[in-house]
């Protein structure tokens, strides 16, 4: 017995030191896994689309058949994992803290999956096809699994509004402290030139990422988890209630009641092309930058300096944004940044793609401004999870299963959006010219750069008008207001 209580007490006094020096150990604990997670996320999802395109070579077809396996297993793990983590009676599944700790060490490894080739790569290889395809599934397995963990700790740690723009505000601190690895590693690695420095750094990064993440494990509480463990002491009759309560049926029952609530119907269509932004913008600033705006007019270094700034810079906008985010709330702050997107790119459309400077401010600004919004998603999910627990009265939240249903229609988009821009780009010849350069035929790079600049206005002004017009019905909008919702338990 005294083992099993030993972690407890170890998290105790990590705690009071914590408390000692004016800091809150429950969001520390939580935001540690943010900080691992953004380490590594933010270079897989910034450097992997041009690494397999430019330096592996993969082939077209390979791509998008890599992307359509992808895009499926993205989308049924999460309800899933959800379905699991919510109603399974293992521990390593069933404890938000436990599914990190055991998922850590397997979601750092995963991380490095992409960067080690299987072979030297010839152009078109079938196996730097099958490559992709096991690096996008692995990676986001492991995503998957630890974060439905850490989402649902978001929801399950306070239900007072406070307490959690307290937990976005370390956990923005901690996602600014990860985002910059996106800057450590273009600098140290050229932005990709020197592969063998970018690799070093790739494991460097596995390492420090697993350790934060082990953090979490070892230290965070879900405020659920005592009944969970009271429930471990259930006579026979209710362990068979139990299992049939995870039957499929049971399955079906609580996807329909999470479906019909039209909030989360309006928040789904919202976030499906939030995310669709975000995979067009991180896998795509890069190469539309070294198209678009000429190396004499920003060089190397200051490319690496933007692309660093378009991941750190939301945190920093979402940690000065508390005071605002208090008197406001989140839904009318969302709901801008959105006018302003549609605003921008409209501007920017207007003046035209020989602007370099104004064009390197636009995709900073708004890869800024659309992850700076998305990091405040957890908040309207935590309402629709709270609103679900009451309307339905049940003992605990289906806070994993929420999360998963909400990523089994969005994190398709993360396929879609790669899919579709390199479509479009490859039908104006970019699979020839991206060898070239500036050395090839000038007429077919103009074209080619026109639709690249076009792409760059046109989606942002038309998806941010197409979520406002999703986003304006949704109803939970005073929750800032309101000082609990339910006790604390």
């Amino acid at each position: 017995m005294a083992a099993v209580e030993k972690p407890a007490s170890g998290r105790l006094n990590v705690g009071r030191h914590l408390i000692n020096f004016g800091v809150n150990p429950a969001a520390v604990a939580y935001a540690m896994t943010t900080l691992g997670s953004g380490m590594i996320n933010n270079i897989f999802s910034f450097y992997y689309v041009k690494l397999f395109i430019n330096k592996y070579k993969v082939s077209e077809g390979a791509f998008h058949q890599s992307q359509v396996v992808y895009m499926v297993w993205n989308a049924v793990n999460d309800p899933l994992f959800g379905y699991l983590q919510d109603n399974s009676r293992v521990p390593c599944c069933s404890q938000r803290r436990l599914s990190i700790l055991y998922g850590a060490p397997l979601y750092s490894l995963t991380f490095l999956l992409a960067w080690f080739p299987w072979r030297s790569y010839t152009p078109g290889d079938w196996l730097s096809g099958l490559h992709l395809t096991v690096a996008l599934c692995a990676f986001d397995g492991m995503l998957t699994f630890v974060l439905l963990a850490q989402c649902a700790l978001f929801a399950e740690i306070s239900s007072h509004h406070q307490s959690r723009l307290r937990l976005i505000k370390y956990n923005q601190v901690a996602s600014l402290v990860g985002s910059s690895s996106i800057l450590f590693c273009g600098v140290l690695s050229r932005n990709m030139e020197d592969f063998a420095a970018f690799q070093a750094f790739a494991v460097f990064v596995a390492v420090v990422s697993c350790g934060c993440m082990l953090y979490t494990g070892f230290h965070s509480e879900s405020r659920f988890d005592k009944k969970g463990s009271e429930s471990d002491a259930l006579s026979s009759v209710d362990q068979t209630s139990h299992q049939s309560a995870v039957s499929i049926s049971m399955l079906r029952t609580l996807m329909w009641q999470i479906l019909t609530n039209r909030d989360f119907q309006l928040f789904v269509l919202m976030n499906f092309f939030q995310v669709f932004m975000l995979a067009f913008f991180n896998n795509f600033t890069m190469i539309f930058a070294e198209h678009l705006i000429p190396p004499d007019v920003l060089p190397s270094m200051a490319k690496s300096i933007m692309y660093g700034a378009g991941f750190i810079c939301p945190q920093l906008l979402v940690l000065s944004s508390q005071r605002l985010l208090h008197d406001l709330g989140y839904y009318r702050i969302i709901l801008f940044t959105f006018y302003m997107e549609a605003g921008m790119a409209a501007v920017m459309l207007a003046l035209g793609s020989q602007h370099y400077y104004i064009l390197a401010c636009f995709l900073t600004v708004n890869m800024v401004i659309i992850q700076a919004a998305f990091s405040l998603f957890g908040l309207p999910l935590a309402d629709i999870i709270d609103t679900d627990l009451q309307k339905y009265k049940r003992s605990s939240p289906l806070s994993s299963m929420v999360f998963g249903t909400n990523a089994l229609f969005t994190k398709p988009a993360q396929s879609l959006a790669p899919m579709i821009v390199l479509n479009i780009l490859n039908q104006f010849g970019y699979e020839q010219l991206k060898e070239a350069g500036r050395d090839s035929n000038p007429s077919a790079l103009e074209s080619l750069h026109s639709v690249m600049f076009y792409l760059v206005c046109l989606v942002p002004m038309c998806v941010a008008a197409l979520q406002a017009l999703a986003w304006r019905p949704f109803s939970i909008r005073s929750s800032h207001t309101v000082d609990t919702k339910y006790i604390d338990g």
